[in-house]
C-alpha cells in the first residue's frame, strides 16, 4: 500500500476539450495526452483520483443521439454514463503510455442528488457546442439557451451530489495502488425512489463531485485544473488580478459566475472547511507549480492566516 498523500484532481472538460476547438476524436486524444503527462509527473509524489468534466461531450452524444430518428433519444443520465466510458478509456490508455507501471482503472460512478433540489427547476450547467445569435432560431425548441461569453450553449439542470456511492469501491482501488478514474462528468445522476435508485436528466457539477469525493475519502488535497491560470479579481476588465493564496472567509465576500468560477470556489471552499485539506485552482500545464505555490491560486480553511 503506497504511503503518498492522496490528491484528487478535478480535471475541466475545457481541458480535455479546449474553448473553440471543434468536438473531434483526434483533438481530444491529444489533449489527454497533455494531462497525462502533467498527471505522470504528480503521481510522483502524490496518490491520484481523478475526476473529468464532460460538458463538450455529453452535449455532443445529446446532438448525435436526437439526429437518429429511429429511436427515442437516450435520457440524459446514460450519456453521462457513455461518457464516463469514452473518456475514462481514452485517459487509461494515456495513462499507462506515460506511465507503464501505473494502473488506471475506470469506474463508472453514480452520484445520489435530491429530487426536490431546485436546480431541477433552474437548469445553469452548459453543455455542447458554443452557437452564434443567428444559429439560435435553428436550434432544438426544447433546449434552454443561455449566453457564454460571447456565444451561446444548451444549460441543463444541475443539482447538488449528496453522495458518491462507489466510494467503498474507488478507496478500496486507492489502498491496493490503482490511479482510479471516476465520477466522470459529476457521476451519473440518480435519485431514491424507496429502495429503487433511478436515473435522472441532469449534469452533477463535477467539481462540487470532486469535492464530496475527496471529503469521503478524506484526501490531502483538491485540484481543480482547467482553462485559467488562477481565480482572478475584477475578471475580463482590464483590472483583473490573479489571487495566489486566499481563505474561504476571504473568498465569500467576492461573487463568481456561476457558469463557469462559481462552482469551483464553492467545491474547493466545502472540501478545506470540512477537513481542513488544502484545494488549489488553476491551468492544467500548470499542475505541479500549482501544488508548490509557484501558480495559480490555493484555497485554505477561513482560520488560516
Amino acid at each position: 500500500m503506497s504511503t503518498k498523500p492522496t490528491l484528487v484532481v478535478a480535471l475541466g472538460g475545457n481541458a480535455l476539450l479546449k474553448r473553440g476547438q471543434p468536438l473531434e476524436a483526434d483533438l481530444q486524444q491529444k489533449n489527454i495526452e497533455l494531462a497525462a503527462q502533467q498527471l505522470a509527473v504528480l503521481s510522483r509524489d502524490w496518490r491520484i483520483v481523478l475526476v473529468h468534466g464532460n460538458g463538450p461531450q455529453v452535449g455532443l452524444l445529446a446532438l448525435q443521439n436526437e439526429a437518429y430518428q429511429a429511436t427515442s433519444p437516450y435520457p440524459l443520465d446514460i450519456l453521462v454514463a457513455e461518457t464516463q466510458g469514452m473518456i475514462g478509456y481514452l485517459l487509461q490508455q494515456a495513462l499507462h503510455n506515460y506511465l507503464p507501471n501505473c494502473s488506471a482503472v475506470c469506474v463508472i460512478t453514480q452520484v445520489l442528488t435530491d429530487s426536490d433540489d431546485p436546480a431541477y427547476h433552474s437548469p445553469n450547467k452548459y453543455i455542447g457546442p458554443s452557437y452564434q445569435q443567428e444559429q439560435l432560431p435553428y436550434l432544438d425548441t426544447t433546449w434552454q439557451i443561455k449566453p457564454d461569453g460571447d456565444t451561446f450553449r444548451r444549460v441543463v439542470a444541475s443539482p447538488r451530489p449528496k453522495k458518491i456511492l462507489e466510494t467503498p469501491a474507488i478507496a478500496r482501488l486507492l489502498e491496493d495502488d490503482h490511479l482510479v478514474i471516476c465520477c466522470g462528468g459529476g457521476g451519473v445522476p440518480v435519485i431514491e425512489q424507496g429502495a429503487r435508485l433511478q436515473g435522472t436528466p441532469a449534469v452533477v457539477d463535477k467539481d462540487l463531485a470532486a469535492a464530496l469525493l475527496a471529503e469521503e475519502l478524506d484526501a490531502d488535497a483538491l485540484l481543480i485544473l482547467t482553462d485559467a491560470k488562477a481565480v482572478y479579481l475584477d475578471w475580463n476588465t482590464p483590472q483583473q488580478s490573479a489571487i495566489s493564496d486566499i481563505t474561504c472567509q476571504e473568498l465569500n465576500t467576492i461573487t463568481f459566475d456561476q457558469g463557469s468560477m462559481g462552482p469551483k470556489v464553492q467545491a474547493c471552499c466545502a472540501f478545506v472547511e470540512k477537513t481542513q485539506g488544502i484545494a488549489a485552482i488553476g491551468a492544467l500545464d500548470d499542475a505541479l507549480d500549482i501544488l508548490n505555490g509557484k501558480q495559480g491560486t490555493r484555497i485554505y480553511p477561513s482560520h488560516s492566516s
